[in-house]
Formats: structure tokens, sequence, C-alpha cells
């Protein structure tokens, strides 16, 4: 135990220095950051990410509506069975939804056993039930009279809440933070809710705004053919329906009626990506698009059998524009010409990017924490710290003397690793993080106290200094690694079921273990044996 091979001293003392240098942009003046970043860029220059409690920013809760999934889930079966039923020519009628059921019936009893078939191919499975076996997403029943049932069962609705979760919590965190940098938290909670945290933004209404638009972008024919007479009379043709559209800008804007086809010729998870820029002609703001393969191909299809007339793109059922096809568009990529600023058509181009969401998402709760009561938590948690500190620093001193004074350059570099590793991985530093510090250097001391005080009764039982100080340190060893391994697994649940700042507290808490362990034993014992090869015959222990 007494033995380091000369790699494991470069080892040791290399994950300090990288602790050091990683915590380092902490304490540094902004305007050294600022020249690191730019001259220095690989060297690391971002000081810890404060958390909501600590810097201030807004915190909203949304809803999600799941009704509304079960029921497009609802719309979609409909189709399904209708252009099922139709290819395999089954003859039906009274193809309807309920709530949570589809009916149809079958009109001839020769054709009943295949329409059983095909209804039953529809469900899938969803999940498994609570005996085990694979439950389904649809219920059927086709009774002998003709008469079809589908309903969407406990695992199918629990299917649909679910994808419907992820998928608004994914999309939520591309709108709010495309560029990953701004560290904020959101999380679902319980069965339908979501908590969005956003450190260092005042207003909420940004947030609500990103998180309750649909953004749902589809393309469609305009149907020219429909007179004023007829759209005032709301005669119009099937498979169409009524718009509004916005003409001109500013103040001479106007909204005309305008009827386009029900059918989608385009939709917006065949877009690639999109951005907000301004027209090189008009210098005025447009919303430029790419298609990915499939889009680029039906877009160039379209244009190519449409030229001369009009198309128009739909954004949560408002037209944005609607333009002739002059010549075919065979590169996949166009633009969106309307009346908003460039901000707004960065924003758009933002929530077009992320995707639509899958269900509306209604705010429940919002507030907003000012950087003040941010400020006066830090300054808290600091003097917690501080105090924690010099309480334990003394204590370790007067308890071990030297071997103490060894034990607290060991927390030193402990603290420093700790602050360094958090920097490091990007994780934010929250209120309860602090009180993770200031546990951590009680923790931290710990496995020292153990170790020094087997040093001592070994040398009460007549060993020697060096078999007094090996055997101190290897017999402590399986003491320190079961006291600490159930305080990482502790550490390690909060972190996997908590949220917000237990999550913090968690992190901070399951990082300081590691590295505790690391400087009470590897560090400590490094000191130690220096000091016993310091030249001098040790005949009293220090401890």
């Amino acid at each position: 135990m007494l033995q380091f091979q000369p790699w494991k001293v470069i080892l040791i003392l290399g994950v300090c220095l990288f602790g050091l240098i990683t915590a380092a942009p902490n304490i540094m003046p902004t305007d050294a950051r600022a020249w690191l970043t730019s001259n220095l860029s690989f060297v690391p220059h971002k000081p810890v990410t404060l958390g909501l409690d600590l810097q201030g920013g807004s915190y909203v809760l949304f809803e999600a509506q799941i009704e509304v999934a079960v029921k497009d889930r609802l719309a979609t079966l409909v189709d399904d069975v209708r252009s099922g039923l139709r290819k395999a020519r089954i003859t039906f009628t009274g193809l309807s939804a309920g709530p949570d059921y589809v009916t149809v019936k079958i009109e001839k009893p020769v054709q009943l056993e295949e329409a059983r078939t095909f209804l039953r191919g529809l469900a899938q499975p969803a999940g498994a039930s609570f005996t085990g076996v694979g439950a389904s997403d649809y219920d059927v029943v086709v009774s002998d009279a003709g008469d079809a049932r589908l309903t969407i069962t406990a695992a199918g609705r629990e299917q649909i809440r679910a994808n419907a979760m992820s998928q608004s919590v994914e999309i939520l965190r591309k709108r709010i933070d495309p560029e990953g940098t701004k560290e904020v938290t959101i999380q679902p909670q319980g069965e339908r809710r979501i908590i969005v945290q956003v450190p260092g933004e005042n207003d909420p209404q940004k947030i609500i705004k990103l998180g309750s638009t649909a953004a749902k972008l589809t393309f469609h024919m305009v149907d020219d053919t429909v007179s004023r007479e007829d759209i005032e009379a709301n005669r119009l043709p099937p498979g169409t329906r009524l718009l509004k559209e916005t003409q001109g800008r500013g103040q001479n804007a106007v909204e005309v009626p305008i009827v386009i086809r029900d059918r989608a010729i385009i939709t917006g998870d065949m877009l690639k990506k999109a951005m907000g820029a301004f027209d090189q002609q008009t210098q005025l703001p447009i919303i430029q698009f790419e298609f990915n393969a499939v889009g680029a191909r039906r877009f160039a299809e379209i244009t190519k059998a449409s030229v001369g007339r009009r198309f128009a793109a739909v954004l949560d059922e408002k037209v944005i524009t609607a333009p002739y096809i002059r010549t075919p568009i065979l590169g996949g990529s166009g633009q969106i010409e309307g009346d908003f600023s460039i901000e707004e058509a960065t924003e758009t181009a933002v929530l077009l990017n992320s995707g639509a969401l899958f269900v509306p998402l209604k705010e429940e709760e919002q507030r907003t924490v000012g950087a003040e009561l941010g400020q006066d938590s830090i300054e808290a948690g600091q003097y917690a710290a501080l105090v924690g500190l010099l309480l334990v620093v003394g204590f370790m001193v007067l308890q071990y003397r030297l071997f103490g004074l060894f034990a607290d350059v060991a927390l030193l570099a402990n603290l420093i690793l700790l602050l360094g590793l958090m920097t490091a991985i990007g994780a934010t530093l929250t209120l309860p993080g602090i009180a993770a510090f200031v546990l951590t250097m009680g923790m931290a001391v710990d496995a020292n106290v153990l170790i020094y005080e087997r040093i001592r009764e070994e040398q009460r039982n007549g060993k020697s200094i060096l078999a007094a100080v090996d055997s101190g340190f290897s017999r402590a060893m399986t003491t320190i690694i079961d006291s600490n391994l159930t305080t990482l697994l502790a550490g390690l649940i909060l972190l996997m079921l908590g949220s917000g700042p237990v999550r913090g507290f968690a992190v901070a808490l399951s990082l300081g273990i590691l590295t505790s362990v690391f400087t009470a034993v590897y560090v400590t014992r490094l000191q130690v044996v220096w000091w016993l090869r310091g030249g001098k015959r040790r005949t009293e222990l220090p401890v």
C-alpha cells in the first residue's frame, strides 16, 4: 500500500491538475474568459451553469391534451378501415368514430370472415398486460350480423399517452434550446404534465408561445374556381375548405377568403430544414426551406403538373402565402414570403425545424424567479460553505495534527475536482447542489478519519510506523467502500427518480462521493508516503 509506481503518481497529479484547469473559469474574470474563448478555444473557458434558483429565470408548467391525440388516432383508424375495405372490395356502411371506438357495418354476410380478418389485422401490440401477455392497441369485435367495433384498449391509450409525452418533451427541447447551450430543464411530471425551466429567461410568455404553437405546416393546392358569391353562400366543392389569406403589409394588410383542397400535397414531416433570411431582391424577411428526398420529389412532381396554378403554405390553419407556380421547382427548396419581421421568420423557422406537436400543450402555471433571489441564495451558500470548510479544517488539524493537514489538502483538492467535473460535464449547479457541496466536505474527511483511527489502533497494538500506516490504509478500505457505495446508490436513485433541484442535489452528491474517495485515499496516501520518505527516520506518527 505504501509503494507508488511513477505512473500512479503522474496519474494522481494529472487528475488533480485536470480538476484545477476545468474549475479555473469559475474564478476567472469575464475578460479573461473572453480572451480564452477567442485565443485558446481548446482550453475550458465556460464556468459552471447556474440553475433557475441561483440566476433566476422562468418556470412554466404545460399540460398535454391527450384527448386530442386519441381523437387523431381514431381519425387515422377511420381512414385505414375505409381504404382497406375498399381495396378488398368489401361492401360497408355506417363508418364512424366515437369517443374511443370506431364502428362499421359489413353489408354482405359472405364477406364477413374476410372483413373480420382484415379488421383484426389492424390491431398492433401495445406493451404487456398485467398477466404478462402482450396486449393490443385495439379490441376488435365483429358480430355475426356484420356489426364491427374497434375500441382503443387501456394499453393502446397508454401507448398514445407515452408517445405524445416523449414527443412533446423532445420538440420543446428543440424549440426552446435548439443549440443545446441554455441548460434548460424539460421533463414530464405525472401522466400528462411537462415542466419547463429556463435559467436566465425573464419572459415566460416566450416559452408559452413556443410551447403552445402547434407549428403544423402543410402545402395545399388552391381552388380558384370558387366564386365570391359561392364563398359567401358557403357553397364549397367537396374536399375543400375555407381559410383566410393575408394580403398586403402593415396597415394595408387585409384578410381575404381562400379555398384550398383538403388533401395536403406536402406535409411538414417532409421538411429537412428551414431558416429565417432576407430576400435578395426585395430585402424583405422570408423563410427559406428545403425538403428531404421524398418531399423534393413530390414537390417537383406537383409543380411540373401545376404550372399556372396557385398553391398555399398553411401553418396552423393560417395561410402564410399562396403564390402562383410560374415554373417547375426541381431543387427541393423554396421560400415563404409573408407579413412578418425577421424575428418572426427566425422563430417560425425554429418551430418548423422542431416539427409539429403531436398534441396541443396548455399552459397551467407560470412564474418568474428574480435574479436578486438567486444572488441571495449564492451568497448564503458561499457563507455556509466557507464556515463548513473552516470548521472541518480546524477540527482535522486539532485532532490529527500533521496528518489532519494532509486531509485538509485532500479536501481542497476534492472541492476543486468536484467543481471541475461539474463544469466539464455541463452540470447545472442549483441551491440544493450547493448543499451537496457542503455535505461533501464532511464526507470527504470521513474516510480520513477512518484511516487515521485505524492507524492509531495499530500503533497501540505495538506495530511499527510503516506497518501501522500500511495496515491503517488497507484495513479501512472495506469500510470506506461500503459506506460510500451505499450513499452513492442513494444519490443515483435520486438522480433517476428525482426532478428539478432534487436532480441537482443528486448530481453534486454522486460526483462528490467519487471525488472524495479518490482524494481521501490516493491524495492523502501520496502525501503520507512523501512524508515517510522525507529523509529522516520517523519514530513517531503525528496522528
